[in-house]
């Protein structure tokens, strides 16, 4: 229930950044000129949308791999059964590594992305366009680095127990709840800043 309610004041977090966003972006649109492009259909043209769609499918599969330590977890499977090319006997250990990895990678792609973006000139402190879109980017991005801590915290202590209990698996369902979490709101993110624009 904690987690739940965690989540919630989470939710409320992003929803105050996606409000000051909207709100920024109408107010600077209406003081444009008529007919003259607004600021945000100037900046957003900076963009690399087709890079920033291959990093989140990395991130959205990741909710995939995921649930399927979940799933693992569940059946009290930690580690594989089999040979490491048989994915269907891997356990929660594997599934949560290849999580782990995945989210390392989307997070490597966002630096990449600020550090590109940054060569270019265009900096938290350029204009309001942004300011936003570093903000709302950039405390995703805190909150990612979040939960590949909380995964990292799930697989060690995976491995100094000496059997898998049950408080465990609820770890591991929590640490879930968390990531799916990140990645919805990584979907409506992407969807704001970088489709609707």
């Amino acid at each position: 229930m904690g987690v739940w309610i965690w989540l919630a004041s989470e939710l409320m977090f992003f929803a105050a950044l996606f409000a000051a966003y909207f709100m920024i972006r109408e107010t600077t649109s209406a003081a444009a000129p008529a007919g003259s492009p607004t600021l945000w259909q100037t900046q957003s043209a900076h963009l690399d949308v087709p890079y920033a769609a291959v990093n989140t499918l990395i991130l959205v599969l990741s909710s995939v791999t995921c649930q399927m330590g979940v799933h693992a977890a569940e059946h009290g499977r930690v580690r594989r059964s089999g040979s490491l090319a048989a994915i269907t006997s891997w356990g929660m250990r594997e599934w949560y590594t290849l999580t782990f990895v995945m989210g390392s990678v989307f997070i490597a792609g966002q630096c990449l992305e600020f550090a590109n973006l940054i060569t270019e000139g265009h900096t938290i402190s350029s204009n309001v366009y942004f300011s936003a879109f570093f903000l709302a980017t950039g405390f995703h991005a805190l909150h990612v680095t979040g939960g590949l801590i909380a995964f990292l915290f799930t697989l060690g202590r995976s491995y100094l127990a000496r059997v898998f209990t049950h408080e465990q698996a609820v770890t591991a369902m929590v640490v879930s709840y968390y990531w799916h979490f990140v990645d919805v709101i990584w979907i409506i993110l992407f969807t704001v800043i970088y489709i609707v624009g």
